[in-house]
C-alpha cells in the first residue's frame, strides 16, 4: 500500500495547523485551491478537524499532528 496523493494532500493541511496552543486553528479560505479545499472536507468527514473549512485539530488529529510530524522529519534530507 502507499499513500495516495489525498492522503498526501490531507497529511500536509494537518502539518499546517498550529500547534503550541489548543486554542489556535486554521481557516481554509475560499480562494485557497481546490485540492485544499477537498483535503479539509475529508479530514472534517473523518473526525480530524473541527469544521469542514479548518477549524481546529480534534483529539485524533493532534495525534496524527504528531504522526506526521514525526514522519516529516524522519523522511526529510539530512544536513551533513
Amino acid at each position: 500500500m502507499v499513500f495516495s496523493s489525498d492522503m498526501i494532500e490531507e497529511l500536509n493541511l494537518i502539518l499546517k495547523f498550529p500547534t503550541q496552543s489548543l486554542m489556535q486553528g486554521l481557516k481554509i479560505h475560499h480562494d485557497a485551491s481546490s485540492e485544499v479545499r477537498e483535503a479539509a472536507e475529508r479530514l472534517y468527514a473523518k473526525g480530524v478537524i473541527t469544521q469542514p473549512d479548518g477549524g481546529y485539530l480534534t483529539d485524533l488529529g493532534h495525534d496524527l499532528s504528531e504522526l506526521a510530524q514525526r514522519l516529516q522529519s524522519a523522511l526529510s534530507p539530512r544536513l551533513n
